[in-house]
């Protein structure tokens, strides 16, 4: 008696056909951006929680004296657009192992490809227009370390 094992489902890519292999450079940033990002992520935390004052000192004084220095934004942004994008992929991958419909694996992908896009943009303009101190405010309105003209 024999049994048959039925072949598992069929790859998106078809194994003979030439082009990008967006599968392998998927998995090689996954591996690129998560190194970069532990390393972004541990910088961020140790210069937020040990140097200085600690914890005590994150407050909104902090941060926009953080996010004025034009290093602490190219590293936010940077760590931002990583994560973003390393969880998007990521996202990718278990959208094509589980949506079995290509319509509904389409639109999964569209809806999540739009989520990153969204993100990334008003999280890139949030760090580089980040003004703690925005002119022609109340001086009431505004933080107790911006100057009253």
């Amino acid at each position: 008696m024999t049994t048959t094992i039925e072949a598992p489902r069929s790859p998106l890519r078809p194994v003979g056909k030439r082009g990008v292999n967006w599968e392998k450079w998927g998995w090689i940033y996954m591996r690129a951006s998560g190194v970069v990002l532990v390393v972004l992520i541990f910088g961020h935390l140790f210069f937020n929680l040990m140097v200085g004052n600690g914890v005590s000192a994150i407050d909104f004084a902090f941060v926009g004296g953080k996010l004025s220095n034009p290093f602490w934004q190219w590293w936010d942004v940077l760590m931002l657009w990583l994560a973003l994008i390393h969880g998007g992929n990521g996202m990718r991958t278990l959208i094509n192992d589980y949506a079995t419909q290509a319509i509904s694996r389409g639109i999964l992908k569209s809806a999540m490809l739009g989520a990153v896009v969204v993100l990334i943009v008003l999280g890139t303009l949030v760090v580089f227009t980040f003004d703690p101190c925005p002119p022609a405010q109340p001086a009431e309105l505004l933080p107790s370390f911006c100057p009253v003209s």
